[in-house]
C-alpha cells in the first residue's frame, strides 16, 4: 500500500549520512546520480549528478541507514546544486520523495535519530564569521 505525501509544517531535520544510491530519470531510466549526502524524511541530496531540472520526476533506491532495509520511491527534483555557492564543492540535486510505502517510511524515521543532524547551510546574505569579525574589529 502506498503512502501519499504528507505536508508538514516547516522543514523536516536533515541528516548528515554518506550512503551509496542509485537516483534514475523517470523518462529515460538514465544514471544521473549514485551518492546521499543527506537525508531527512520527506527528502535527500544526491550528488555527483547529472544534468537534471527542476519539477522533473526521478526514481530513488537507497539502502536506510543502520538497517538492511531499502526504499524504493519515486522523487521530484526541487533545487539544482550547481557549486557556485560558498559551501557547496559540487554539482547535486535536492530531491522530495513521494509515495514511500508506509514501513520504509517508518524504518527511515527511526533510523534517522541515529544519525547526526547536517550542520546549517550558507545561504545567500548570511553573514559569515570572517564578516562579522571585520564588523566588529
Amino acid at each position: 500500500m502506498r503512502r501519499s505525501p504528507q505536508k508538514t509544517h516547516g522543514r523536516a531535520t536533515r541528516h548528515s549520512v554518506r550512503l551509496a544510491c542509485q537516483v534514475v530519470r523517470e523518462r529515460d531510466f538514465q544514471l544521473i546520480a549514485d551518492r546521499v549526502v543527506n537525508l531527512s524524511a520527506s527528502g535527500l541530496v544526491v550528488s555527483p549528478a547529472d544534468p537534471a531540472l527542476t519539477g522533473e520526476r526521478l526514481i530513488v533506491s537507497f539502502q536506510i541507514p543502520h538497517s538492511g532495509h531499502w526504499v524504493d520511491a519515486e522523487a521530484i527534483v526541487t533545487r539544482v546544486i550547481h557549486g557556485r555557492r560558498p559551501g557547496e564543492h559540487t554539482r547535486g540535486l535536492a530531491l522530495e520523495l513521494e509515495n514511500v510505502e508506509e514501513i520504509p517510511q517508518m524504518l527511515l524515521g527511526r533510523a534517522l535519530r541515529r544519525c547526526p543532524p547536517a550542520p546549517p547551510a550558507q545561504r545567500a546574505g548570511r553573514r559569515g564569521v570572517t564578516a562579522l569579525a571585520q564588523l566588529l574589529s
